[in-house]
């Protein structure tokens, strides 16, 4: 096969011309259309004079203006795949953390000056006065769905056709508050203003159905056939986003689900007095849209998260079916048009209600839907943690979607013949690779499912999926080697680099040109600069134009005053214990005892940053908060500490934080055990940005050494293969402890209530769980993460050095390009090209 990233000729779009057709102000790029734009939409959108205008006002404003200019592209890439079918992606993701839209979209359309310019005239000196004002969609958990969002800029500005769906949240991840030191969960009410990115499709609509039975008929032909008749039902009313690419044409689309009732209001049930009755189902079907990732820990969590991942799988899977019926293209070439991306477990029911619409909905046979299923979809695995890879309950599978539970079977039981033919008589390898388990509580195991019904299965980093290979799926990958790959993650630098830090990107652009932006191998030219003192101090300058920021919001959040000249040593990443944030916490501890002591070694000051959320019914990882908080409060309440030492929690850490966050950071730590992580993303940002890492030989951390080469990278740990002999040998985590004085000591001030006012009780579990079975290894850990801090500081006290190491990290970082990630998709998983939009203008034929 030819190679399918080669762009096709451009598609020759007719559009009307913007000075004949399409307002000016609607279409215009200059900064007096840009205000006519907002002056237009302050007047007939909101019903403000600009004279009366907040800044809220003026951000809805310019935000409809600038999607006024999106609109053509938008319209014009949906009419391309019209007129021309191409082959497009759908990417299935229950999360897609988009973060904020307005400043991406001035950026990728090339305006933001000129919207500044258009605020001045308002009397807003500064753009980012308007930004700070924009409420983020807080539409995802972390790092799965920062991905997610990555990949659809980098789709669009790859000018590859997508689209991606999911759930349009009322109510996203929660806002973390920090009181007395522990995280408090408060909703997130992120659409309470108004957001004006979006475009309801309410005629698009597509009906879902839960529960209910199954029975067997015979159809026209005599063939005996399954029918489900659901005993409840949603409306699943799609939002579009506009995508934008970077300086293209292209606008694919994010397709958000919003739930809704069948029947909004019964009449009846009011008449008679029940009146939560009659809104009884309307409530019930509209809570499928309303929170990101209910509490699974109960049995109502369970069962809402599962009737959610199934509403917006079915609605996906419709519209993309509905959209060939659009266009006369036969259903049983759905493969040729749409190549279905799982990300992760969340939609792989989408194997089974794919088989489902093609069987009972479009009579087509077993064996055809079954290659159409597996032609189509493709599964990526983001965990190695047992716990993460989803299996539900068969009573509950059972109750919510018999008919998918049917089908599963009949997957399960064709899948297990071709088993017994391969492995005769071995009864204990069909169990293991089942795709019920039947240990236990029968469920259904999501990730078996998806990985029988893919045709590819990949990692996301080279650690990650060859321990997929070796440990979590064996069985498989023997069984289909050509089905396993790897797909290293990848972040855009338009967010992370042009958008985030400008004085970096115009240091960039200054010497390798403006198109690194889109060709990250570029900054490879900025080697030739490491030994140039002038370009060095013009590169820690930038650094110290983000610590500066950094520094202020600090103040504005905490309180806390730091020095923008310390080392910013920085973790901000979800909160759990194999992502280990408790080893940071020790060692500060440590730090903090050599300080007082007189024992430590190099005088460098440091300000320690923390940021991350724990998950509400996480007990562990909420005290891990509280542990760092306690720690922070004790550190910079003590004035040895003046000058060498500052601890910072950020509370509500999201993608706006991010964005300050990324730019200032001296050494990202990335200090995870082992075997864990799958890949990570915040270790590519801070690289971009031109960070040092600390980290352990986990994820993408491996090839991050590999790039940056190991004498520009801080490793600590045991590797994953000796975490494994560890564990095989009965880990003892007291054998580590008793070999560190140092360590005893830490623990010992924790276990007297040093850090939490004397109560010894707080952070006993914590203690009980590092001391006791330590089953991430902190302590096996320790001792070689503190003498690598060692090493950080003895570099840090030369600033050259430390300079030519960072500048290396950022020329060496292209790779991790969500742009190569899409490409690498696009090559070898999903087998699709390029379809660049060109718009032109036809005057005579708007005039006749």
């Amino acid at each position: 096969m030819a190679n399918p990233m080669k762009s096709n000729e451009p598609f020759d779009l007719r559009l009307p011309t913007p000075g004949c057709y399409l307002d000016p102000e609607k279409a215009g790029m200059d900064s007096d259309a840009v205000f006519q734009g907002m002056t237009a939409h302050l007047f007939y959108t909101l019903g403000k004079l600009a004279t009366s205008a907040s800044p809220h006002d003026l951000y809805m404003a310019l935000s409809y203006a600038v999607k006024d200019r999106l609109m053509t592209r938008y319209l014009a890439s949906q009419e391309v795949i019209r007129k021309k079918p191409q082959k497009t992606v759908a990417y299935l993701s229950a999360e897609f953390l988009i973060g904020p839209q307005l400043s991406n979209n001035l950026l990728n359309l090339g305006i933001t000056q000129e919207a500044e310019d258009a605020l001045k005239r308002f009397g807003i000196e500064s753009l980012s006065t308007i930004l700070e004002v924009e409420e983020e969609p807080g539409l995802g958990n972390g790092g799965l769905g920062r991905l997610a969002a990555c990949y659809m800029e980098s789709l669009a500005s790859l000018q590859v056709p997508a689209v991606g769906y999911g759930i349009r949240y009322e109510f996203g991840i929660f806002n973390q508050l920090i009181r007395d030191g522990w995280q408090v969960e408060v909703t997130d009410k992120w659409l309470k203003g108004g957001w004006p990115w979006e475009l309801p499709q309410p005629d698009e609509s597509c009906f879902v159905g839960f529960g209910g039975r199954t029975e067997s008929y015979r159809d026209d032909k005599g063939n005996y056939r399954s029918r489900w008749i659901p005993s409840e039902h949603a409306i699943g009313v799609p939002h579009d986003v506009p995508v934008l690419g970077y300086r293209v044409n292209t606008c694919d689309r994010l397709r958000l689900w919003r739930a809704d009732a069948t029947e909004s209001f019964d009449f009846y049930a009011f008449n008679i007095g029940d009146y939560y009755g009659a809104v009884e189902e309307k409530v019930a079907s509209e809570t499928l849209s309303k929170v990101l990732y209910p509490n699974d820990g109960t049995d109502e969590g369970r069962r809402l998260r599962l009737k959610q991942q199934h509403f917006f799988v079915s609605c996906s899977l419709q519209d993309m079916l509905r959209s060939l019926e659009k266009r006369s293209i036969p259903i049983t070439e759905f493969p040729k048009h749409w190549t279905v991306q799982l990300n992760d477990t969340h939609p792989a029911i989408a194997v089974a209600e794919l088989m489902r619409l093609l069987i009972d909905q479009y009579q087509i046979g077993w064996e055809k839907a079954w290659n159409i299923t597996t032609s189509s979809v493709a599964y990526t695995n983001h965990t190695l943690l047992p716990e993460a890879l989803e299996k539900w309950d068969l009573g509950l599978f059972n109750d919510l979607l018999p008919r998918h539970l049917e089908i599963i079977y009949e997957i399960n039981w064709r899948f297990l013949q071709q088993l017994r033919l391969r492995y005769p008589g071995d009864d204990k390898i069909l169990q293991k690779l089942s795709i019920i388990d039947e240990e236990g509580f029968k469920s259904v195991r999501m990730a078996h499912l998806a990985t029988i019904g893919a045709h590819h299965i990949n990692g996301v980093a080279a650690l990650h999926s060859d321990l997929i290979k070796r440990q979590l799926m064996p069985e498989f990958a023997a069984l289909w080697p050509e089905k396993f790959t790897n797909v290293t993650n990848g972040v855009t630098p338009r967010r992370w680099v042009a958008l985030s830090n400008p004085s970096l990107s115009n240091l960039l652009e200054e010497e390798v040109g403006p198109n690194w932006i889109t060709n990250m191998e570029l900054l490879k030219k900025l080697e030739e600069k490491k030994d140039d003192n002038n370009f060095l101090e013009k590169f820690e300058e930038t650094k110290l134009n983000g610590k500066r920021k950094l520094s202020s919001f600090v103040h504005s959040k905490t309180g806390i005053l730091v020095d923008p000249s310390s080392l910013f040593d920085v973790q901000v990443k979800r909160i759990h214990q194999y992502k280990r944030q408790h080893l940071n916490a020790l060692q500060i501890i440590a730090q903090y005892l050599r300080i007082k002591n007189g024992t430590n070694k190099f005088e460098v000051p440091r300000t320690i940053i923390f940021g991350g959320k724990a998950a509400p019914g996480y007990f562990m990882a909420k005290l891990m908060i509280r542990f760092i908080n306690g720690i922070a409060d004790v550190v910079n309440s003590d004035p040895d500490m003046d000058g060498l030492l500052r601890v910072v929690f950020l509370p509500d850490y999201n993608v706006k934080l991010g964005e300050i966050v990324y730019p200032a950071t001296d050494l990202s730590e990335q200090i995870s055990t082992a075997g864990k992580e799958a890949s990570g993303t915040g270790n590519m940002k801070f690289a971009m940005n031109g960070a040092l890492t600390i980290g352990t030989l986990d994820g993408a951390n491996v090839e991050l050494r590999d790039l940056v080469k190991k004498e520009n990278f801080f490793l600590f740990g045991k590797t994953e293969s000796e975490i494994m002999d560890l564990k095989n040998n009965n880990y003892s985590p007291k054998t580590f402890i008793n070999q560190c004085p140092e360590l005893k000591e830490v623990l010992r001030l924790i276990e007297i209530g040093h850090f939490s006012n004397g109560d010894k009780e707080l952070f006993k579990p914590l203690l009980n769980s590092l001391t006791g079975h330590d089953p991430f290894f902190v302590m096996a850990d320790f001792e070689d993460y503190l003498n690598k801090q060692d090493v950080v500081s003895e570099c840090w006290n030369n600033k050259k050095a430390w300079n030519k190491m960072a500048l290396l990290n950022t020329a060496r970082s292209g790779y991790f390009s969500s742009d190569r990630s899409i490409r690498e998709y696009c090559e070898s998983i999903w087998k699709v090209s390029p379809m660049p939009v060109e718009i032109t203008c036809d005057v005579e034929e708007l005039t006749n």
